[in-house]
Formats: structure tokens, C-alpha cells, sequence
């Protein structure tokens, strides 16, 4: 059985990225995929995880960009949602991305190493 604050994360994901097609003004806010959404229990706060492919100092302007929209992006969440209260939303880079290409380049190292010693 799902929680409403499920419901509501699934609904926020929905509707933020929606948003970041359709454009916010900002120009630091490049290409940005939400990885996740995480809702507390009592709806007062969203956590939306995102991820980039720029560079460190670009992925620093996006956040600040969403962060700066933050404002825009619960008043349209309220919208869409009509709920007696908007959750307030924090953005946070997702690194799990990155840390998955980390771990899987050792993997491969580590593979190219074993192929090495039964030469």
C-alpha cells in the first residue's frame, strides 16, 4: 500500500519535469533530468534530486538556477496539486549516477586486471 506522500513525490516528479521542458527562465538551468522526488510523511517538505551532464562549476549554476525558481516551481506544484499545503522543495544533486560510473570503472579495471594475469 502506498503512502500519500508517495503520491505526492510521484505527482511532484510529474510536474517539475514538466516544468524543465517546458523551459524555466533561467539560463544557468541547462539540461536537468529529476532522478527522484522524496516527500516527508507530513507532506511540509520535498526534496527533488536532480542530475546534470555538465561540468562541476555548470551543475553549481543549474542548482543555483532551480533553487532560484524554487519559488515559481511550489506556487505551480500548489496549482496542479490544489492541496491545503504545498510542500516546501529543496533541490539536491544526485550523485548516485556518478557514483555508479565510478564504481562501474573499476569494476572494468579490475576485470582487465584478472584477463591480464591468465595470460
Amino acid at each position: 500500500m502506498h503512502k500519500r506522500s508517495d503520491k505526492v513525490a510521484e505527482a511532484i516528479h510529474k510536474i517539475v519535469s514538466e516544468l524543465l521542458v517546458k523551459g524555466l527562465k533561467d539560463p544557468r538551468i541547462g539540461f536537468v533530468t529529476i532522478t527522484g522526488v522524496k516527500v516527508t510523511d507530513d507532506n511540509h517538505q520535498a526534496t527533488i534530486y536532480f542530475t546534470v551532464m555538465e561540468s562541476d562549476e555548470e551543475k553549481k549554476g543549474t542548482e543555483a538556477g532551480l533553487n532560484s525558481a524554487r519559488g515559481f516551481i511550489r506556487k505551480e506544484v500548489g496549482r496542479v496539486l490544489q492541496m491545503r499545503f504545498t510542500p516546501e522543495i529543496r533541490f539536491r544533486y544526485d550523485t548516485s549516477l556518478e557514483y555508479g560510473f565510478h564504481i562501474d570503472k573499476i569494476l572494468k579495471e579490475v576485470g582487465s586486471q584478472d584477463e591480464g594475469d591468465n595470460s
